[in-house]
């Protein structure tokens, strides 16, 4: 495994929020014999983020449990309470102890219905979550569709937004995220292989260039964590990034194999100026909402920002 730390251009000496941001590439392994093992190996690369100076680490999409489920029954059988789950319990307690930010994803039971979701939790304990709108493939026979929006959470270091995989094929959820005021958005993922072409002859796939187009077309951080390896019938592509608010990769994009650790140093806060480009564009204010919500069958809300 390597861990590759990058220092971009956006956490100057003079940083009004700085932090350490870490994604994590590793490779869960469905079934409840693997339960266990999938949680220490998450905890234990999470604590090698923490060691290098980490301040926000995010864990792939359903790190604990893995992707592949056989049927209802089993993803129930994997599935926890949040915030009273054993899984939100341990990233809790790490969390306080660390005092650092951990965001991952967990199989979640409400009754009898199913979310996949993300947590978020802090050197508080917990923070929030958000179960996952836009359900891929079989997910749509295990899980309900998300049903608490697109929240932004407060936190110490900035505003916390989160999405899940196939989420980010739908440009409406970062520009929601962003446009309540997002700081950074934290993806956590189970990117699979689809048809080829996979990859381009850099390396990066789809999900790579999606992820820096909403992270460009939004002026925000998304720091994307993706997991590899093949869990049963599913194969994974790897691609973690960490984009900064124009967009690029800050440091590298992950190969579509390794387990390893990305992370870089950005100033939090210093996406609520990103979005003014020069004198007279700002990319919030020069939305055209008086167009797009009519032709969109809107109601124009005159206190809505513009």
């Amino acid at each position: 495994m390597t861990t590759t730390p990058s220092h971009g251009p956006s956490a100057p000496d003079s940083a009004v929020s700085p932090a350490r941001v870490a994604v994590i590439q590793f490779d869960p392994q469905v079934g409840l014999e693997n339960r266990a093992a999938n949680s220490e190996r998450a905890l234990a690369l999470v604590a090698r983020a923490a060691e290098d100076g980490a301040t926000l680490i995010v864990l792939p999409e359903l790190a604990t449990t893995g992707y592949s489920f056989r049927d209802r029954a089993e993803a129930y059988d994997h599935a926890e309470s949040v915030p009273g789950g054993e899984t939100v319990r341990a990233w809790e307690s790490f969390a306080r102890q660390r005092g650092v930010y951990l965001v991952g994803g967990l199989a979640e039971r409400d009754g009898v219905r199913l979310y996949d979701t993300a947590v978020l939790v802090g050197p508080d304990g917990y923070v929030g979550r958000y179960r996952k709108a836009h359900l891929w493939n079989e997910e749509k026979l295990w899980f309900t569709p998300g049903d608490v929006g697109f929240p932004v959470f407060e936190t110490r270091i900035g505003r916390i937004g989160l999405l899940i995989c196939w989420d980010i094929w739908f440009p409406k959820v970062p520009r929601l995220l962003a446009q309540q005021g997002a700081d950074i958005i934290c993806s956590v993922n189970n990117w699979v292989w689809t048809p080829p072409p996979i990859f381009d002859e850099s390396g990066r796939c789809m999900a790579s260039y999606l992820t820096m187009t909403a992270a460009h077309v939004n002026n925000v951080f998304i720091a994307a964590a993706n997991r590899v390896g093949t869990d049963r019938d599913a194969r994974f592509l790897g691609c973690s990034l960490i984009a900064g608010t124009n967009g690029w990769p800050i440091g590298r994009v992950a190969g579509a194999d390794e387990e390893t650790i990305l992370a870089a140093d950005i100033d939090v806060v210093s996406a609520r100026s990103a979005p003014i480009w020069t004198p007279l564009n700002d990319l919030i204010r020069d939305r055209r909402t008086d167009l797009y919500d009519p032709m969109l069958g809107y109601t124009l809300n005159p206190a809505a920002p513009r």
